[in-house]
């Protein structure tokens, strides 16, 4: 009793114990990024046998549990010390134990990102519901951000629990009145709708993946329409100018996608933090 009265009474423990949290949620994260595409490409490949009417290929069970992490070189299983968050990296130097090979430093990073990111929603919103939905919401941006970098995909396994969650977290008005829900959820999958068939009208070719649609959908059902807009706004023009950069500085190809998901991603967890006081400070200053 006394732990439970600590946190609610506590915002700096509050605010430790979710950054600890984070910090292996962000291990797991890591994991989630890696696998989940590759068992989506699995079960692609077992619908098309299927369709094709031939036997599933025997396979090795792989999913988010089994098997055990290991060195892509050498096959050194990762032990526990081994997978301590950030730390268990640095006193490997980044390095594989057996065969040295490098670890990348992406999965420190994310590790720190979510710690940090959940430490910040925990000062911002205190003990409660809202700072559960807020982790959770916040979790899943994190992973559709390396998911879209890594492969350009957002998984449906992701993007459609997380709008239905956000759906439910808002009967009792956890961050937007249910019917502001709702219509986020519908305006969040229609503009982006609309912007891809416009483009696809005008130019033959496709803008963006239905991915992105329903995870605007999703930030609506969090957040409200409102929010929609801002989240539009604040993504286009960040992926404008990391786009134009990349382009510039780093010889991006003009015809090589650019993923968009990651920047409605980072402009969500922005509106999720500071999204009604950007609002109100735009709606004062449009008077």
């Amino acid at each position: 009793m006394a732990f439970f009265d600590l946190i609610q009474t506590s915002p700096g423990f509050l605010t430790f114990l979710c950054v600890v949290i984070g910090l292996l949620v962000g291990s797991f994260l890591n994991v989630v990024v890696h696998r989940l595409p590759k068992m989506m490409e699995r079960e692609w490949a077992a619908q098309c046998a299927e369709l094709r009417g031939e036997a599933p290929a025997t396979a090795v069970r792989y999913n988010l549990v089994v098997p055990r992490s290991a060195c892509p070189k050498c096959g050194h299983m990762i032990t526990a010390l081994e997978n301590v968050p950030v730390l268990s990296w640095l006193a490997l130097r980044g390095k594989c134990r057996d065969c040295k090979a490098p670890i990348s430093a992406r999965y420190p990073f994310v590790e720190t990102l979510t710690g940090v990111l959940s430490g910040l929603l925990a000062w911002h919103f205190g003990f409660g519901l809202a700072l559960a939905g807020a982790l959770v919401f916040t979790w899943a941006m994190i992973a559709l951000t390396f998911i879209d970098l890594d492969t350009t995909l957002l998984p449906d396994d992701i993007t459609l629990p997380l709008l239905w969650l956000g759906l439910l977290l808002n009967i009792q008005g956890t961050f937007v009145p249910l019917t502001a829900a709702v219509i986020g959820a519908a305006a969040g999958y229609l503009t982006l709708w609309s912007v891809y068939w416009g483009f696809k009208l005008l130019t033959g070719k496709d803008g963006m993946g239905y991915g992105d649609f329903k995870l605007l959908a999703a930030i609506g059902a969090f957040l409200g329409w409102k929010v929609v807009p801002l989240v539009v706004l604040l993504s286009s023009f960040v992926g404008a100018a990391i786009g134009i950069s990349m382009i510039v500085f780093a010889r991006h190809k003009r015809e090589t996608p650019i993923p968009f998901g990651p920047y409605l991603a980072i402009a969500g967890v922005i509106a999720l933090i500071w999204g009604d006081a950007i609002v109100q400070w735009w709606m004062r200053s449009s008077l």
